[in-house]
């Protein structure tokens, strides 16, 4: 006899509004992870910060909220609808057995109220929370340290030069749990004992950690080491780290300092210092001086995520190459899907644009190995020369250092005056 599927059940997401190209497979990876898959009850509006999940169990709910740095908190959804009069027809149709155990006699709650794009005053909350009479509460109000919250969450579109008078959606739900927001803040750069002129920014790194599913007893690899930021994430996560990187000042911890007015860094600037300065200092193996353009590596399973975030070039000194007429032609050159490396033992499972300037930006590509690599699949990037011009940091190094940029954004400016 088969099993059945456990019943799914409905959550609302309330997601920051960051990096919104990162959120979905952010959420998508966490719930593989927990052995779940992301299932929208309908379509995802990919820019909103409400969604609407359906997951099998709170338990799951809230391990995504352990991990999550996209999503600020997650409420089982109660009711939902397009007017007022939508919400509440929506909440007297949720099933009242599924209410009770939160709405007893000896129990304590209090009403939240969160809008999106527009700001209430007390006496309008107050009214909204009024309207909510209906409902079978039946426990005490406790503002400071109530048993259970529930929200009133209103959407009132995403344009804040033409707010509506009454919210586009509403949802009302109990809270579940919050996000991982905090970590950007605790383990922020500016705070951090070593750091280099490109040290990947802490939300970015728990992003990053997340896409790779990276979790307890995993041994993570950064080829592109650094200042080990990329290592510091996936510690938090209980992974044990290593790098490489081909900056023996860098990973030895010497030479000039990046901060401003200290001109040289101290004795214990280090990655094992950064990673100690958290607590994480039994997660770290080592760093290793090495070029990862060689094969250093035996053969065999080593790691279970390699994440990292591969060098530009543009921390070098400039280096003309050809006339300026092949300069600008290479700048032309635009992305295109095309262009992303392919291999037979990699998967391509998400493709994220981050926007670095307004002529420029950045690709965060997640991958999944589908299958053992084998002596015939060693050349086969060499296969597909559709992006060989592509190939290697010296393309956007050329790009960078061209002027180009520059002086598109002189001309738009003289365009403008």
């Amino acid at each position: 006899m088969a099993l059945a599927a456990p019943a799914l059940r409905r959550y609302l997401l309330l997601l920051a509004q960051e990096h919104l190209e990162f959120r979905l497979p952010e959420i998508t990876s966490l719930l593989s992870l927990y052995g779940g898959q992301f299932c929208g009850e309908q379509e995802i509006r990919v820019n909103s910060p409400f969604w609407i999940l359906n997951i099998p169990s709170e338990e799951m709910a809230r391990g995504l909220m352990k991990r999550t740095v996209c999503a600020k908190s997650i409420f089982e959804l109660w009711g939902h609808g397009g007017s007022a009069g939508e919400l509440y027809a929506s909440l007297k149709n949720y099933p009242t057995d599924k209410m009770l155990p939160y709405l007893q006699s000896d129990s304590t709650y209090k009403v939240h109220i969160h809008t999106f794009n527009k700001t209430l005053t007390q006496a309008q909350k107050i009214k909204k929370i009024d309207a909510l009479e209906f409902l079978p509460f039946k426990g005490k109000v406790n503002l400071k340290n109530p048993e259970h919250i529930f929200w009133i969450l209103e959407d009132y579109g995403m344009n804040p030069n033409d707010v509506p008078e009454e919210p586009i959606h509403l949802y009302f739900g109990r809270w579940i749990a919050d996000g991982q927001r905090e970590l950007i803040e605790s383990y922020s750069v500016k705070k951090r004992h070593f750091i280099g002129n490109t040290s990947m920014d802490a939300c970015l790194s728990f992003i990053m950690a997340n896409h790779g599913r990276v979790k307890p007893n995993d041994i993570v690899y950064d080829p592109f080491v650094g200042t080990g930021g990329l290592l510091i994430s996936s510690a938090h996560f209980g992974a044990y780290v290593c790098g490489t990187d081909i900056d023996y000042n860098t990973i030895h911890g010497l030479g000039k300092a990046s901060r401003k007015n200290q001109k040289w860094r101290g004795p214990d600037e280090n990655i094992r210092a950064n990673l100690r300065q958290y607590g994480l200092e039994k997660y770290y193996l080592d760093a290793l001086v090495a070029d990862s353009s060689r094969p250093i590596w035996r053969k065999g399973m080593l790691f279970d995520a390699i994440i990292t975030d591969p060098p530009y070039g543009i921390r070098e000194a400039p280096r003309r190459m050809g006339s300026q007429k092949e300069t600008v032609k290479s700048v032309e050159r635009r992305y295109t899907e095309e262009i992303i490396p392919r291999h037979p033992c990699l998967k391509l499972i998400s493709n994220c644009e981050q926007m670095l300037s307004s002529h420029t930006s950045r690709r965060l590509i997640t991958m999944e190995k589908v299958k053992e690599f084998k002596d015939q699949d060693e050349k086969s990037y060499l296969l597909d020369g559709q992006y060989m011009p592509y190939r290697g940091h010296n393309s956007f190094r050329e790009k960078y250092f061209s002027g180009v940029t520059k002086r598109i954004a002189k001309e738009e400016k003289d365009n403008q005056k």
